[in-house]
């Protein structure tokens, strides 16, 4: 049989997007909003929309969520829309999940299961795929009445409660307990791998540089603009998850190690957490913090607080002398508010920097602040030989010379910023350069 007579494409799926919300008052995001994010998310997953709608609850019902009046006129939309998908943009219980399929009569997945699916896909490193595995190896456990619903169930002998499907799901569950029990020493054999890489680099005497920022913020896109880097970047939710290092060029020549991590999203799902382990101890460890914000969103401030609340959640504590809030995407801002978000980025305390990564507008101006930030510790005058060339070529690659001068016997002064880290090496590598403080 000639294969190329074979399609062998996935057919898009069509889909329902809902929004179901009871009570705005109080909350920080807009129903709007929100309904557009999970568009976003559906869209991550290469899903057709075919209708997307916000659907007001009254109270949420245990067994469908939504009232039963609700449920058929969802259930309607469904079908005149001929939808495979119906994406609930909240967190459903197996119950609820398995009702409403039933009810609908087409897949039916919930904002922690769209989530899971983006990072299953998009996942590249090893921790990362084996992280997003067991995520959802604990979403699934739950939730496997739902998938043996085709097995026979019946009453067993004397009375006891048994049958083919009782067995099949318990049989499961061991498989998957088996698995998650596997998965997770091959995690700590990973992290320990990582946290000797990690130790190398500490070893160098580089300042390193973090950014965060809520999904589809831009940061893979500065990360590119500042290191000429060529990572994934696009305009889609989670476009990257793996943390991604490259080496960045301050001002002056001095290097740095800047991190990309991936995007936070408000309410992120629990089973999650974990898999945001890598991305946080490189926060942790990071001298400056870039918190890149998507200034050209009408979300931009609750994002802002939804990266904090995570961040918060999960022990993160940023304080604010390492932090620098980057709002990007001034390129998207509208003429008539461009001087007004300029103004307001200078009078926020601390003042923020306005930045396009797409042009490169306001970069220079957040590299010469970052320089400024690991350049906190004073300066120190060292003498070198003119034997000692390898010295003061070391100390232009590593810290930050704010001046120089060239001795009668051909030796050099130089005053230099150096991290604590940096300095301590600089003794051990060239005892015989005088210092002074």
């Amino acid at each position: 049989m000639n294969s190329k007579l074979i399609d062998r494409e996935v057919p898009p799926q069509g889909a329902i997007v809902i929004h179901p919300v009871r009570d705005e008052r109080g909350q920080s995001r807009t129903a709007e909003g929100r309904l557009e994010e999970a568009i976003g998310l559906a869209l991550a997953l290469d899903l057709v929309i075919a209708d997307a709608f916000i659907a007001p609850l009254r109270k949420r019902v245990p067994a469908t969520l939504f009232g039963k009046g609700k449920v058929e006129e969802i259930g309607n939309i469904i079908e005149a829309a001929e939808a495979d998908v119906a994406v609930v943009d909240d967190q459903l219980t197996p119950v609820q999940q398995r009702n409403l399929e039933k009810a609908w009569k087409v897949k039916v997945i919930d904002r922690t299961g769209l989530i899971l699916e983006i990072f299953a896909r998009r996942a590249r490193t090893k921790e990362g795929r084996l992280q997003v595995e067991l995520a959802r190896l604990s979403y699934e456990k739950s939730r496997l009445v739902r998938t043996w619903t085709h097995l026979e169930r019946q009453r067993g002998g004397a009375g006891v409660m048994g049958g083919p499907g009782e067995t099949q799901i318990e049989t499961d569950r061991r498989l998957i307990a088996d698995k998650i029990v596997k998965l997770k020493k091959e995690l700590i054999e990973v992290r320990r791998t990582r946290d000797l890489q990690r130790g190398a680099r500490q070893r160098h005497p580089y300042p390193s540089v973090a950014l965060v920022g809520y999904t589809n913020a831009g940061k893979s896109t500065l990360f590119n603009r500042l290191t000429k880097a060529e990572v994934v970047a696009e305009d889609m939710l989670f476009a990257t998850l793996d943390p991604t290092i490259r080496m960045l060029d301050l001002p002056d020549g001095r290097p740095a190690i800047l991190s990309d991590t991936v995007g936070f999203i408000s309410e992120l799902p629990h089973e999650l957490v974990e898999a945001f382990r890598a991305t946080l101890e490189e926060v942790k460890e990071a001298d400056v913090i870039l918190h890149v914000r998507d200034i050209s969103s009408d979300e931009t401030d609750a994002q802002a607080q939804d990266v904090r609340t995570v961040l918060s959640r999960l022990g993160v504590e940023i304080e604010e002398r390492r932090l620098i809030e980057v709002w990007n995407k001034l390129d998207m801002v509208d003429a008539e508010d461009r001087d007004r978000v300029i103004g307001d980025a200078r009078r926020a305390n601390p003042p923020a920097i306005t930045v396009s990564a797409v042009t490169g507008e306001g970069c220079d101006e957040l590299l010469a602040l970052v320089a400024e930030m690991v350049d906190e510790a004073p300066a120190v005058e060292i003498t070198a030989t003119a034997a000692q060339g390898a010295a003061v070529a070391w100390l232009y690659r590593h810290g930050r010379v704010l001046a120089r001068e060239t001795q009668d016997d051909g030796g050099t002064r130089l005053a230099v910023k150096l991290s604590a880290q940096a300095l301590g090496q600089f003794e051990q590598l060239f005892p015989q350069a005088r210092l002074r403080a």
